[in-house]
C-alpha cells in the first residue's frame, strides 16, 4: 500500500473493527439502489435511531441547520414521517414514484471517532418525472456510525453542486 492509499482512507481502524473504503462503497451502492427501487422501510433501516437527513440549499455554505437555509432538514421523527408519507398516496408529488437512477463515486473515508466514520462520496442523481428528466450533481457528506450489524447513517447530507434548481425541478425524492 502506498502512502497515497493510506492517506486516501485504504482502511479506518477503530477500537472494534476495520472499516475498508470497499465496505463503505458496498453500504452507499446498497442504499442507491434501495432507493431507486423505492424500498424505504429498507432504506430507514439503514438509519441508526436519532439519525438525520439534510439537503442544504445551494448557497447555505457551512450555515448550521439551526439557522436555516435547508431543502430537507429532517430529524428523526420527520425522517420516519417522510419515509411514511412516500410509502402512502399522500405524497402527491411523488405519485406515480418518479423514476430515479443514483451513481455514486469517489468514495473517501475522512475519519474516525470512535464508532463514528466522516465519509465523502460525489453522486448524480437523475430524476425522470411528467417526460422531463433532471440531473442533480453533488457530494453527499456522511457520518456513519459502525455498528455490530454492519453501517449506518447518524447524518445522511447531500450537498447539491448546483447554482440553483432548473425551474420545475422539485426535490419531492430523496437524493
Amino acid at each position: 500500500m502506498t502512502a497515497l492509499d493510506a492517506e486516501l482512507g485504504a482502511a479506518v481502524r477503530g477500537s472494534d473493527r476495520a472499516v475498508t473504503r470497499a465496505e463503505v462503497e458496498d453500504f452507499l451502492f446498497a442504499e442507491a439502489a434501495l432507493l431507486d427501487r423505492q424500498r424505504y422501510d429498507e432504506w430507514l433501516a439503514l438509519f441508526v435511531e436519532g439519525g438525520r437527513y439534510e439537503v442544504p440549499t445551494t448557497d447555505a455554505g457551512a450555515t448550521p441547520a439551526s439557522q436555516g437555509g435547508y431543502f430537507v432538514c429532517d430529524d428523526w421523527d420527520l425522517l420516519r414521517a417522510r419515509v411514511k408519507r412516500l410509502r402512502s398516496r399522500k405524497a402527491h408529488a411523488e405519485n406515480p414514484p418518479s423514476l430515479v437512477h443514483r451513481m455514486i463515486a469517489n468514495v473517501r473515508l475522512l475519519e474516525r471517532e470512535g464508532d463514528e466514520l466522516a465519509v465523502t462520496a460525489n453522486f448524480i442523481v437523475h430524476r425522470a418525472r411528467d417526460g422531463r428528466t433532471n440531473a442533480f450533481p453533488g457530494r453527499y457528506v456522511h457520518r456513519l456510525q459502525v455498528t455490530d450489524d454492519g453501517l449506518r447513517f447518524r447524518l445522511r447530507r447531500a450537498e447539491l453542486a448546483l447554482e440553483q434548481l432548473e425551474a420545475g425541478a422539485r426535490l419531492s425524492f430523496i437524493l
